[in-house]
Order: structure tokens, then sequence, then C-alpha cells
């Protein structure tokens, strides 16, 4: 699950038609103008984003996500960083090294470059307002829409299980609760993400509609398109933690050495850069590309006729110093775990917090309308 930016409680409003309800071509104009709000006023901002704990963050998710949380902290959005702790009792292998796993997700937001003193750090289970939200969220919403959602059918389909718990298909709603309680408006996501976004946006919605007589409860929110690129995994599919095809961000260089090393290519031996007709060629080229900073049709002409030895030699190089002083910050953090603790508690008072006054918000709200 990526999770998203969000403008503070009382800051202006965005005013533009719903970006899903226009398309994607639509979205993207709005998002390109929104970088610029974003620029010129950071603080009107708050960014929520997340994932599930399900195991150490990877490359994919470094230079898809991660990289761009870290720019829009650094630009001085606010940042809250969730990490879904409920969204994983479905299954049942993450869920019994649940709490390993959310220090490995927190130590891996630190190494990358989170901010304790202006990112928020938390559980979903440590904050019960935010859950009790999910209740209300439900009956704005009908069974149909839930089971429209693509998300959720990819999720279902994906799951490998014989039966899919009742769980799965509030998975929308209770990421409308996660943006919602901070009253967010602004979700940076992925183009296969508009669909929980629009959730979003209904539920938003139809509370203002059925309690906000005097002024609306939430906000709106609008997409933030991502543009993060695609990086294959080492087999040539997507890269997946699961799939046991990707490089994580805590590797070490000779792990690295030898992941890359077993990456797939193709028979061709003079290196371009053509996603469409050479992905797994172009991923890795994309990949030294990002790490070097490099466009990377520059990278695949320097390679040339060298072949793929001579690419891998060259992406396995370019990670390893682009991920040195990450994997040094994660060691770090990770020989003291009581501060990892300690910004994890102070992360969910401050949003639970935020979550207990949105609760008592929507209670009075509900009270009023009776």
């Amino acid at each position: 699950m990526n999770r998203t930016p969000y403008a503070t409680a009382n800051t202006v409003r965005t005013d533009a038609a719903p970006a899903d309800a226009l398309g994607t071509s639509a979205a993207r104009t709005r998002s390109a103008e929104l970088e610029k709000l974003i620029r010129d006023d950071p603080g009107r901002f708050r960014v929520l984003t997340g994932d599930r704990p399900t195991g150490r963050l990877h490359l994919g998710h470094y230079f898809g996500t991660l990289h761009n949380r870290v720019r829009l902290q650094d630009l001085g959005v606010e940042m809250m960083v969730l990490i879904a702790d409920y969204q994983v009792l479905t299954d049942r292998d993450v869920a019994d090294q649940l709490p390993r796993h959310v220090e490995d997700l927190a130590l891996d937001h630190l190494a990358a470059g989170i901010d304790p003193a202006r990112a928020t750090v938390f559980t979903h289970s440590a904050v019960p307002a935010l859950n009790q939200l999910l209740l209300p969220f439900l009956s704005l919403v009908s069974v149909a829409e839930l089971n429209r959602n693509p998300t959720v059918k990819d999720e279902i389909a994906h799951s490998r299980q014989s039966a899919v718990s009742g769980l799965m298909f509030t998975y929308p709603v209770h990421q409308a609760a996660d943006i919602l309680f901070c009253k967010a408006n602004l979700v940076p996501v992925g183009q296969d993400q508009l669909p929980h976004l629009e959730i979003t946006r209904t539920v938003a919605r139809r509370f203002n509609d059925r309690y906000g007589k005097e002024a609306a409860v939430f906000p709106e929110p609008e997409a933030l398109l991502s543009s993060a690129p695609l990086l294959l995994g080492t087999d040539g599919t997507k890269m997946s933690k699961s799939r046991g095809n990707a490089i994580a961000l805590a590797a070490d260089a000779d792990e690295t050495a030898r992941l890359i090393k077993g990456a797939k290519t193709d028979s061709e031996r003079h290196i371009t850069y053509d996603p469409d007709a050479r992905p797994e060629v172009s991923s890795l080229v994309l990949l030294a590309a990002l790490c070097e900073d490099r466009d990377p049709r520059q990278v695949a002409d320097e390679i040339g006729p060298a072949g793929a030895g001579a690419l891998k030699k060259r992406v396995t190089e370019a990670v390893n110093e682009h991920l040195a002083p990450i994997r040094a910050r994660r060691a770090a953090y990770a020989r003291d775990l009581g501060y990892v603790r300690q910004v994890l508690r102070e992360g969910e008072a401050r949003a639970n917090a935020i979550a207990d006054a949105t609760l008592d918000e929507v209670r009075r709200a509900m009270n009023g309308h009776r």
C-alpha cells in the first residue's frame, strides 16, 4: 500500500474537479499544478504516506516512493508515515513476524532520510480513533461499490488464499480513514491507485452531505500522480518482496552483486535503452541511471557494444555507491532499536492527538444530525 500527501486540517482547499473523474490525462495536468503549489507554499500541505509491513523495502520502493517522500519532506511539507500493521492481518505468515517487520519498515524510512523531527511515524494499531472512523465510513459505501474496486479485485486475485476475509473488502474504506483522519487534501498515488482515492473522495463528500450542516468536516483529497520509474525484478517480472526478485535496501554489497549478476537480460549484445522492446535490459540501464542521476539513454550509449556483463558491472557499482550511506545509516539505527521504538512512540502520540480531535468532530457532527 502506498500512502500519501495531504493538506493540514484548516488549510486552503483545492478547488479543481476530481482528477479521477476527469481521467489520467487531467490528473497529470493537475499534478503539475499541485507541484507548483507545493513549491510555492509547502506549509499548506500535510503528507500521509506509508506501507504494509510485509518485509524489508527494496530498490523499487526506494525509487518509487521513499525518494519522493524525502523530497516532499525536504521541501517543507509536513509528513506522516503510516505503518499499516492492521492491513496484514489477512496474511498469517506476515502477521506472525509483525513486530520485526514494523521495525524493519521504520529502519528503512529513517535510513532513507525520513526525519522524526519533521515526520510523524506511527502504526495503525496504536491509533484507536483512526480505526474507529472505519465504522461510520463503511455506512457510506455500498457493497457493490467495494466489489467494483479494481484494486480490491487485484488483491483478491493475488492473495493465494482459498478464502478471502471480509477485511480485504474494507481496505479502500480503511485507507479513506487513514487519509481523512488528518484531513488530507492531497494524495500522491500511482495511476492504479486512483480508484482507492475516489472511494476516499466519495466517503468525504457523502459524510459532508449527510452530517456537515454548517461546514464540511472533511476535504475531498486530490491526486498527486507519481512519475515513479518502473523497475523490474531480477527475473524480469514486477519487483516484489514475495517473489524474491528484489534488491533490499538492507542488502550488503556482495548480495547486491550476486543478485544483479543473475538478473535476466536478452540475447542481443549491444546495450540500448528501449523499455518496450527490451524491458529487462532497459530496467537495468534505468537503475544505473537513477543511481548516477543520469539520462538512461546516455548510460546505454556509454556501455553499447560492451554487452550485458559490462552493464551488470556498471549497475552493481552504481547501486552499491548510491546505497552506501543509506546502508550505513540503517546499520547505525539497527544498533539502537531503543531509539527506533522511541520514534514510533512519539509519532503515535502525535497521531493519536490528531485522530482523537477528528473523531470528536465526527461525533459532534453525527449527534447534531439526529
